[in-house]
């Protein structure tokens, strides 16, 4: 089958799938250079994919400046491209499962106090001087985020039906569409009141979502990281990413540095694994010594 028909038939199929359309979005450009690259040292038919062409399209991506981590985003995109092309028939073995990974050096980075209290203050000072809906939209969503560790597509699809004030719960749709509830605190929810109260008056029609562009419409998932590359130059941080996902690292961090237990974190952060959960915990495992070492119980005794 030929390789540009073979990638449209497997886009059309995640969309069958339902899946979002931002990993939609993610298969065109990642695994499209797969394809690109394919065209280009001419395989035209997906049959003739060797194990070697998808090494030497990483080995390519590597040179260009590719980190251990983008290369095993791409090469997951391939496996599951050539995963589907086994369950249609069109090629006997997935020959990326040849392919190992690169061991990465993971490292997540987290906001400390000072860096929260800068970009609320930043948010702050223009809801005084402004009162402008672009400063109130991004001090509510530094909020949700660090309050919730909800993901961007949870929060941009967000409606204010899924808001339970009463219960203080929010609903949302995380990963593979499950409906999963999040709790708010009493002082996130308090934030949310008022923030639906500033947008009524200044669209004077409320929109069925929480957050929304100028214009009053759904705010998409692009736009949200337009919003923090922004804000990212306006605090100049130099030792960590101004995201939704750094935000949602840090609900994390607090929660393990709490000393919440993992199950308790597994469900907080609703990881489908315990063991993504303990990869996280155990990277801030100094921390919590020093938590252990302030806390055990043992330092009550004389022994």
């Amino acid at each position: 089958m030929l390789l540009k028909f073979a990638f449209q038939d497997f886009l059309q199929d995640r969309k069958f799938k339902n899946t979002t359309k931002s990993n939609i979005q993610n298969y065109k450009v990642l695994l499209g250079g797969f394809i690109d690259y394919c065209h280009r040292i001419d395989i035209l038919n997906v049959e003739d994919i060797t194990s070697n062409h998808v090494k030497s399209f990483l080995m390519d991506c590597q040179e260009k400046g590719n980190g251990a981590s983008t290369l095993n985003t791409k090469l997951r995109r391939i496996r599951a491209f050539l995963n589907y092309m086994v369950e249609e028939k069109m090629v006997n073995e997935n020959v990326a499962h040849k392919v190992k990974g690169l061991k990465e050096d993971v490292k997540i980075h987290v906001f400390n106090d000072e860096q929260v209290n800068q970009m609320l203050g930043y948010y702050r000072g223009l809801r005084r001087r402004e009162k402008s809906y672009f400063a109130y939209r991004g001090y509510t969503l530094i909020l949700t985020f660090l309050g919730t560790g909800i993901r961007r597509t949870e929060a941009t699809n967000l409606k204010w039906s899924d808001v339970d004030f009463t219960n203080l719960t929010i609903a949302v749709f995380g990963k593979r569409r499950k409906r999963e509830l999040v709790f708010l605190t009493e002082k996130l929810a308090k934030e949310l009141l008022l923030y639906r109260t500033f947008c009524e008056k200044h669209f004077g029609k409320l929109s069925e979502y929480v957050f929304v562009k100028r214009d009053n419409e759904q705010l998409t998932p692009n736009a949200v990281m337009l919003i923090f590359a922004n804000l990212q130059k306006k605090m100049n941080f130099t030792d960590v990413r101004v995201s939704p996902h750094t935000f949602r690292h840090t609900f994390c961090h607090r929660l393990a540095m709490s000393g919440m237990s993992a199950f308790a974190i597994q469900k907080m952060m609703r990881h489908e694994n315990i063991a993504v959960t303990m990869r996280y915990v155990a990277m801030w495992g100094n921390d919590l010594k020093d938590q252990n070492d302030k806390h055990n119980p043992l330092n009550k005794f004389d022994l």
